[in-house]
Parts: structure tokens; C-alpha cells; sequence
């Protein structure tokens, strides 16, 4: 069983508190560092919340 396989059955029923969690980091970091790699967070929080499962809302929903 990999490391990911053992995080999704941790996360499995908290997927939004994770999704939230996975947002706030990527802000935080975003913050401390001046959105000098904005992208790179912006790419990162995507594939973490595609191995999350559930795609998030986006702002149009």
C-alpha cells in the first residue's frame, strides 16, 4: 500500500476539510513569499485536490 493510498484512506469522508486545508496552505505560502511562485502553488493545490476526488465548486457554481 503506498503513502497515498493510506492519506486517501485517512482523508476518506473529509475530503472538503482537506480541500480547505490544501487552499489555506497554498495562501499562507502564497503570503509569505510575495506570490513569487504563484503558479507553481496554484498547479500544486489542483493536483491535490484531483487525488482529493471531489473536484471543488468553482466561483461560477
Amino acid at each position: 500500500m503506498s503513502m497515498l493510498d493510506k492519506l486517501k484512506g485517512l482523508l476518506k469522508g473529509h475530503e472538503d476539510q482537506a480541500r480547505q486545508g490544501v487552499e489555506k496552505a497554498g495562501d499562507a505560502f502564497d503570503t509569505r513569499t510575495g506570490n513569487k511562485y504563484q503558479s507553481q502553488t496554484d498547479t500544486t493545490q489542483q493536483k491535490l485536490n484531483e487525488q482529493l476526488g471531489n473536484r471543488p465548486p468553482t466561483d461560477e457554481q
